[in-house]
């Protein structure tokens, strides 16, 4: 039975090892990214799968409703949102050009494309949507002195974590699985492309991602963190969640009524 796979930011970084990795377990594939040059080469490096090159600019409804049209039209047996930006800022700095090119990227892309392509899956029993997010996702109650503020990128990798826990569920008994991948600092053009030195910062290759992603799919894994030694970590954060979910009442708390 062919295989197809259809990967967003597949130019470069995570999304051109994802790209080739699943050339090499069989799948067919259509790669999305901006420089259709590198698309082109990439396909000719896998000459032995099918490789549809797809220029599509995410940042623009133009762009998503393109490849959207292509998620909903194939029948995909995966899809992999791994296109982003980085625009690093202070929220009062982030103009309000890049706030938006960041929010379609990350947000608005991952969730309208897995949507697409969703309906083709669960008519055929089977698919597996893979959203690239990172460990940023859990900075936000981190001091200033640990975590340079980056308030938009944080919260759009936020979205993907709680987008696809809770896809996770909608598809149970569906044959769909989700996951949300969640790297730290990798070795890719990722940082270098928004002036950002990363070469004495020690990095995960993009081929370990890759590993960790694909392996934690056979684990049963929503939540992939591949420079986490101690999965019980993240296992911690889910059920502190949901204790704080399960907890609240229709009563007023205490510490928030009159003296």
């Amino acid at each position: 039975m062919s295989k197809l796979a259809l990967v967003t930011g597949a130019s470069s970084g995570i999304g051109d090892a994802f790209a080739r990795r699943l050339a090499s377990d069989g799948y067919d594939l259509v790669v999305v990214g901006r420089r259709l040059d590198r698309l082109e080469a990439l396909a000719a490096a896998l000459p032995e799968v099918k490789v549809e090159p797809l220029e599509a600019d995410l940042s623009t409804d133009e762009g998503v409703d393109r490849v959207a049209e292509v998620c909903a039209a194939e029948p995909l047996t995966m899809l992999v949102n791994n296109a982003g930006v980085a625009h690093y800022m202070p929220f009062t700095e982030l103009p309000a050009d890049k706030a938006r090119e960041l929010l379609h990227v990350k947000v608005v892309a991952p969730t309208m494309l897995a949507r697409a392509a969703a309906p083709g899956m669960l008519s055929r029993g089977t698919g597996t949507v893979i959203n690239v997010a990172g460990m940023i996702a859990f900075s936000g109650p981190a001091p200033h002195s640990q975590m340079p503020r980056r308030a938009v990128y944080a919260g759009t990798l936020a979205h993907l974590v709680a987008l696809t826990q809770t896809l996770r569920a909608e598809f149970e008994g569906t044959g769909i699985a989700t996951q949300v991948v969640c790297p730290g600092v990798v070795a890719t053009e990722f940082h270098e492309r928004q002036g950002l030195d990363m070469s004495a910062v020690p990095r995960m290759t993009a081929d370990d991602v890759v590993t960790a992603s694909l392996r934690g799919l056979e684990l049963g894994e929503v939540v992939c963190a591949p420079g986490v030694e101690d999965a019980d970590l993240l296992e911690a954060v889910s059920r502190a969640d949901l204790a704080a979910f399960g907890a609240q009442s229709p009563a007023l708390a205490t510490r928030y009524q009159p003296g």
